[in-house]
């Protein structure tokens, strides 16, 4: 274990002290915890799930009495090698929120409200950013794993399927995200504010368009929740450096077809922490993907050993184990990352679905290395398994070593189709 490793798993045990704590002493001040953020009052009901640096709970608001998921991020003062602090941290945190409002989806999570809040923990200087988002009672697909482990009552294929090519939908908006097409203006350059790259900065000149709170402060009105296209924060540096792209190339594009010409330059984003975990089932049983926070544009030219290393430890930091792409385990100098990581990782969660545990963590072969067996890409389906050829072999089309040789996300669904169309 090298030394950055040991001051992340420091500086993130400081924080779960930290949170523990102020959870405690709320609980004991009062007989509900209460949070009062842009200008409404929140009661903390449980504790949801926890990682890295983050927390979440179940929270109603106590004028509407509706339910809420509230993602709790903690970041400190100082941005050492431990993370979880400074303005970089904030930034991701940041990356994550507009990653939320970019990708619209029937079955991809909705952002409700965000707000920034000074925090008392860390000596006053760091910063709790809150993330509101709906709140699903009937858990997330592991929830589904578990239940299934447990009582061995299992879903039929059909079911699989269809919350599966409901996912897919769902990656398919962010692999093939285009940007809006912002038309060309007639006036001056100083018109438009991202004519001139020297002028757009993260964060912009008014810091975070977010709601941003002193601990125990509220705002005098009370303000809804945000509505559908309500801008949360407009300060993400990916957005600039594309817009920069689109509107000081006016001659990119040309020849394409009319309708993808209208809406925008196709920019590819990739998930890259696709898992049953991160699938949440809506109240009327709709798979929604969920956790943005390691979604990043999707195409990566590496081209150095620096930036290999980097990528790999990007990926073992946000990109979980079991269902972790090949590629990003030992990054090449020279080789290209892209959108097909998220198909790896699809093929992993429909497996995981079907057996109960990731291809790559077979109970049967008593442990050994994760990735030393995902490397090798070798994996087996039970023996016993009650699931039709078809349905093995979509899922064998997903977990092929080499990202060139595997399907892109429109092939996974019509694949998908395929096989839904064989079941009566």
């Amino acid at each position: 274990m090298n030394a950055d490793t040991v001051l992340i798993y420091l500086d993130r045990a400081r924080y779960y002290a930290l949170d523990a704590v102020s959870t405690i002493s709320q609980c004991l001040c009062k007989p509900d915890a209460t949070l009062k953020i842009n200008g409404r009052t929140y009661k903390v009901e449980k504790l949801l799930g926890e990682g890295g640096f983050s927390f979440v709970y179940l929270i109603q608001d106590t004028s509407s009495l509706r339910h809420y998921a509230l993602k709790k991020i903690l970041i400190s003062s100082s941005s050492g090698m431990g993370g979880g602090g400074g303005e970089e941290a904030l930034k991701e945190v940041m990356k994550e929120v507009e990653a939320y409002r970019r990708f619209k989806h029937p079955n991809i999570i909705k952002i409700l409200d965000v707000a920034v809040v000074q925090s008392d923990e860390d000596g006053g200087g760091g910063k709790v950013v809150y993330l509101f988002l709906p709140y699903y009672q009937r858990g997330n697909l592991q929830d589904v794993i578990s239940h299934q482990s447990i009582t061995n009552q299992r879903m039929s294929e059909k079911e699989m399927l269809r919350l599966f090519k409901g996912t897919c939908l769902a990656v398919r908006a962010m692999h093939k995200y285009r940007l809006p097409n912002i038309p060309q203006s007639s006036g001056a350059d100083s018109e438009n504010p991202f004519s001139n790259p020297s002028t757009a900065s993260y964060p912009p000149k008014s810091k975070l368009d977010v709601p941003t709170l002193e601990r125990g402060e509220s705002s005098n009105a009370l303000e809804p929740l945000i509505n559908d296209g309500q801008v949360v924060f407009d300060g993400d540096e990916e957005l600039v450096d594309e817009q920069n792209e689109r509107t000081t190339r006016p001659d990119k594009g040309k020849g394409r077809a009319k309708d993808d010409d209208d809406l925008g330059e196709l920019i590819p984003y990739a998930h890259r922490d696709i898992k049953p975990g991160n699938i949440i089932i809506s109240d009327d049983g709709q798979p929604i993907l969920m956790d943005f926070g390691s979604a990043k544009k999707a195409r990566i030219h590496i081209d150095t050993r620096q930036e290999a290393l980097l990528e790999q430890d990007v990926a073992a930091e946000h990109s979980t184990l079991p269902y972790r792409a090949p590629e990003l385990f030992d990054v090449k100098t020279g080789s290209w990352l892209d959108e097909k990581c998220d198909v790896w990782s699809l093929g992993c969660t429909l497996f995981a679905l079907a057996y109960d545990y990731s291809p790559f963590e077979d109970p049967s072969q008593g442990g050994g290395s994760i990735a030393m067996a995902v490397g090798s890409g070798r994996y087996k389906h039970p023996t016993n398994s009650e699931w039709s050829k078809g349905f093995k072999l979509l899922i064998d089309s997903m977990l092929i070593l080499d990202p060139a040789q595997r399907p892109d996300i429109d092939k996974v669904i019509e694949l998908t189709d395929g096989v839904i169309k064989t079941i009566r």
